[in-house]
């Protein structure tokens, strides 16, 4: 079967249409057909149950075909003004006439600008327009032979009007016109292939989503159903389309969508026992809103795949999240460290961080790799003291299979290999055994790397941070750290100054702390001013890990709207304090007799800074910020 179909009214545009077919090479393109009218429509009927693109035809039979609501597009085959000039031609031929007066039976698409060409060329014409088929045995009635010389029209037309005895001429189109009607059609069997295609990929795109999706036109009628909506919703496809929305999702309301265009992200409904989530977006066309379409999704399986994703991204560690903006603090110590830190990250070299426990050692080395030419690369992090030093090797350098009992029988990567072109943190690298120092020394050597069980080797790329807490200086004296691994480490170093020597960031991170922990357990509590000068006065030997969770916890259990040195004193934990013991670890009960203390103080010394220092038993640094916290000025007396 054909893309096109031609359909001739009559045999001469028959055999006329199947000549130019036949010029044209469009032989195996075109199926030809004769038929006018009631049989022209019954066969256009059965072509567009047999996958044909195209009609095309002329005057009557296509106006006929396109009222029948035929769904494949109909071609007219226009009646040119050559065409009508050549009728007018022969009306003057065979009445021998000047200027004969000519009745035309036409359709609506016959008869354009035929009324100012015959005026030019001096016809007396006279329209008798057709709406269908019947009107052709009404006007041949109404036609007055006394007042008519010739009749032109199509077949039906010319017979009715020649049993009366009137000249007739049949209208007939030029090789030209029809031409121009067969390439047109092979222009719309171009863009209906593309049409299909497209529509082939969206069907499926819509069948194959994971996610349900349902059309509605702005009649609210169900265009489009898929098998997955079928499934959250437990119904069958066949059993909604061509049937009203409202029927099949009473709880969704479209009129916003349909009416104002108006889009509706992440309803959470339950339907049938699911919890589903429903998206509703219009569909425009030139402007105005046609219908909407519905998404849904299963929520608990969308939660499912988040959560494995998140699991597999957080526990294998390979990304980065935290940047020099994200470490809170502006003392000149923790500034100074931030700048060296940045300098660091520029130079692709080995890097060795020594800081007490909790002053931020891994949010520093992840800031510099975020900041280094490495920042889109794997971030691999391990702590050497959390696993046993047998684990460690193989996390570390991977192992082949059965490399030792219980292996995976696969073998495994090593983390660096996993972090090949990125960067891999070591933490606690004082944690090491010797063996597993020897090892790590030949990776900064060799840049290659050996899986247990293995004899071959495997070439990687990746800029090593160490951090530790110890002195590895002393380690080397004691035997325990090897002096060659640490040359190597010690490329570039960096200490981080702990909580108690970063004047100023106490207040900082407390600030920062509350507001987070606030919003995280939807507390309301704020601290009195002279509070942050009592924080600042522990040595929090936990440093920030440490300031961090007691603020948590105060957040959590504090009843109190306001922390006052009161209050921290009520709820701090002396018993389980490290480092309770040192001075300024416990609060004092209230500000107000410590500041009367002071004052006192200064006045037995005479303003005497050292003196009223030792008398209070704090050295002059703590006595100055007291001074500062509580506005006491010092006026010295001789």
């Amino acid at each position: 079967m054909s893309k096109i179909a031609f359909i001739a009214p009559d045999k001469q545009l028959y055999l006329q249409s199947k000549r130019i077919i036949r010029e044209l090479g469009l032989e195996t393109k075109i199926d030809i057909y004769l038929a006018r009218l009631k049989r022209a429509i019954t066969l256009a009927q059965r072509l567009q149950n047999e996958d044909v693109d195209v009609i095309v035809c002329r005057g009557g039979t296509a106006t006929s075909i396109i009222d029948s609501k035929i769904r494949i597009p109909v071609v007219e085959i226009p009646i040119t003004g050559q065409d009508l000039a050549q009728l007018f031609h022969e009306a003057k031929k065979i009445t021998g006439l000047a200027a004969p007066k000519l009745a035309m039976l036409a359709f609506r698409n016959m008869t354009h600008d035929i009324e100012s060409l015959s005026d030019i060329l001096g016809i007396k014409l006279t329209i008798l327009p057709l709406k269908n088929m019947n009107d052709i045995t009404t006007r041949n009635e109404e036609i007055d032979i006394s007042t008519v010389d010739v009749v032109a029209g199509g077949r039906r037309s010319v017979l009715l009007a020649s049993r009366k005895g009137i000249k007739t001429l049949l209208i007939k189109s030029g090789d030209f016109s029809i031409k121009s009607a067969l390439l047109e059609a092979k222009k719309i069997v171009l863009a209906r292939k593309i049409e299909k295609e497209q529509a082939q990929e969206f069907k499926a795109l819509v069948d194959f989503s994971s996610d349900g999706i349902i059309s509605v036109s702005q009649d609210r009628i169900i265009k489009v159903f898929n098998p997955t909506a079928e499934k959250l919703l437990n119904l069958a496809a066949k059993e909604t389309l061509g049937q009203n929305v409202d029927t099949i999702l009473n709880f969704l309301d479209l009129n916003p969508c349909l009416q104002n265009g108006q889009e509706l992200i992440g309803q959470t409904i339950q339907v049938n026992n699911n919890w589903l989530s429903f998206n509703i977006a219009p569909i425009v066309v030139d402007r105005l809103i046609t219908g909407a379409i519905i998404t849904i999704q299963d929520i608990t399986r969308v939660q499912e795949i988040e959560t494995k994703i998140r699991n597999d991204v957080l526990a294998r560690k390979f990304i980065a999240k935290y940047q020099f903006k994200d470490i809170i603090g502006n003392s000149p110590e923790l500034v100074e460290s931030k700048r060296i830190a940045q300098e660091i990250a520029s130079i692709d070299a080995t890097v060795l961080i020594y800081g007490e426990s909790g002053t931020g050692k891994e949010l520093f080395a992840q800031s510099i790799h975020n900041k280094s030419q490495r920042k889109n690369r794997p971030f691999v992090a391990i702590n050497c003291a959390a696993l046993p030093s047998n684990l460690l090797e193989s996390e570390l350098f991977g192992y082949v299979e059965g490399a030792f009992t219980g292996a995976n029988k696969k073998g495994k990567q090593g983390l660096f290999e996993m972090a090949h072109r990125g960067t891999i943190f070591l933490d606690e690298i004082s944690e090491m055994d010797k063996y597993g120092q020897n090892r790590l020394l030949r990776v900064l050597q060799e840049k290659q790397v050996m899986r247990l069980g293995d004899d071959k080797v495997i070439p990687v790329d990746v800029r090593i941070i160490a951090a530790t807490n110890k002195d590895l200086i002393d380690l080397i004296s004691e035997g325990q750290f090897r002096q060659d691994l640490f040359y190597r480490l010690k490329l570039l170093t960096l200490d981080l100054p702990p909580l108690r020597e970063r004047d100023g960031d106490v207040k900082l991170l407390a600030l920062h702390f509350v507001e987070l922990f606030r919003k995280k357990y939807n507390k309301n509590l704020d601290f009195s001013p002279e509070t942050y000068g009592f924080l600042d006065e522990h040595p929090w030997p936990g440093n920030v890990r440490e300031f961090m969770y007691f603020i948590e916890r105060l957040v959590i259990i504090a009843k109190e709207k306001t922390i006052t040195p009161a209050v921290l004193g009520k709820y701090w934990d002396r018993k389980h304090a490290v480092g309770h013991n040192k001075p300024g670890a416990s609060f004092p009960a209230a500000a107000k007799s410590e500041k009367d203390q002071i004052i006192e103080a200064l006045e037995a010394c005479k303003s005497n800074i050292s003196r009223t220092a030792r008398m209070l038993n704090i050295d002059r640094t703590t006595l100055y910020k007291k001074l500062r916290l509580y506005d006491i000025q010092v006026m010295k007396s001789y």
